[in-house]
């Protein structure tokens, strides 16, 4: 049934973000996860040939402890999908060495942070759309944002992934808002698919 593989595999990937490999072990279980999963976002064409994700190499200077300041308002993002209009909240903006960045909060069954955002390597070297560094709808907790005490958050760049759509057109996924787009490049983490 797909209804329990899509549970098995947001669990596989909870499980993942929450186990205690390190950063080499966390890239290569992921890619054994998209190669032979049956809710994979790569292709089924593409599967028997997948070798894995492209990333940036490991950067040090892309893990940073940052503060963050409140903020408020919403922002509704017609996916264009079965999941029609999302809302979200605006939970607080990382004041980041390459920008600001707005952290926002699911306002759903059970919500979640989500970080999407767009940096300089977008459409070259990153998918164009942007990626995300944590959506915890999706399992991604503890790597990409820990939360800290204090009102700051620890972002690791080395953990940025694509959104699904940047596999296959057959998914559609909220990219990042203006606000989240940033000009610096940012080398670290996913690289583009194709």
């Amino acid at each position: 049934m797909e209804e329990l593989e899509l549970a098995d595999w947001r669990e596989q990937v909870t499980r993942l973000y929450l186990s205690d490999l390190d950063l080499v072990g966390f890239r290569a279980a992921r890619d054994a996860l998209f190669a032979g999963h049956p809710q994979s976002p790569i292709p089924l064409a593409e599967r028997a040939g997948f070798t894995g994700l492209r990333y940036f190499p490991p950067e040090p200077s892309a893990v940073v402890d940052v503060p963050v300041r409140p903020a408020s308002g919403m922002l509704s993002i017609d996916t264009g999908g079965p999941d029609g209009t999302v809302h979200y909240r605006r939970s607080g903006v990382a004041e980041t060495p390459w920008g600001p960045l707005t952290l926002w909060w699911i306002e759903a069954y059970g919500g979640g942070l989500f970080l999407p955002f767009r940096d300089g390597t977008a459409g070259r070297e990153s998918y164009g759309g942007g990626r995300y560094l944590t959506d915890t709808v999706k399992g991604t907790y503890g790597r990409g944002v820990t939360v800290l005490p204090g009102g700051r958050l620890r972002l690791d760049f080395n953990y940025a992934y694509n959104a699904s759509c940047a596999y296959d057109d057959r998914w559609a996924c909220p990219l990042a808002p203006e606000e989240n787009r940033i000009t610096a490049p940012i080398r670290a983490g996913e690289r583009v698919y194709h």
